[in-house]
């Protein structure tokens, strides 16, 4: 799994624990994003960066601004491993 992929599952999991399969319903309606949650299986195409900032979206628009500070949380070990210019701006 690359790391937008191991990103986006962290998101999704850490969202999960607070709103439950709400969380994979949504993770599945962003574009760019594949989910079979059955195995924890994430799988980013396109523009990680950009899916995952999709990602962050569809959870603040439920959810509002918290979620976005979640989501910030759940990644913040992985986004160091990605060069500046390719962080996803969702999540500086």
């Amino acid at each position: 799994m690359d790391v937008f992929a191991q990103i986006a599952a962290k998101i999704i999991a850490q969202q999960e624990t607070i709103i439950g399969p709400v969380a994979v319903e949504q993770a599945k309606a962003v574009s760019g994003l594949k989910v079979d949650w059955d195995k924890h299986e994430v799988t980013v195409t396109g523009n990680g960066a950009s899916v995952i900032d999709k990602l962050v979206d569809q959870y603040k628009e439920l959810f509002g601004k918290i979620s976005v500070e979640v989501c910030k949380e759940a990644a913040s070990k992985l986004i160091s491993q990605l060069p500046t210019d390719q962080q996803p701006a969702s999540l500086k």
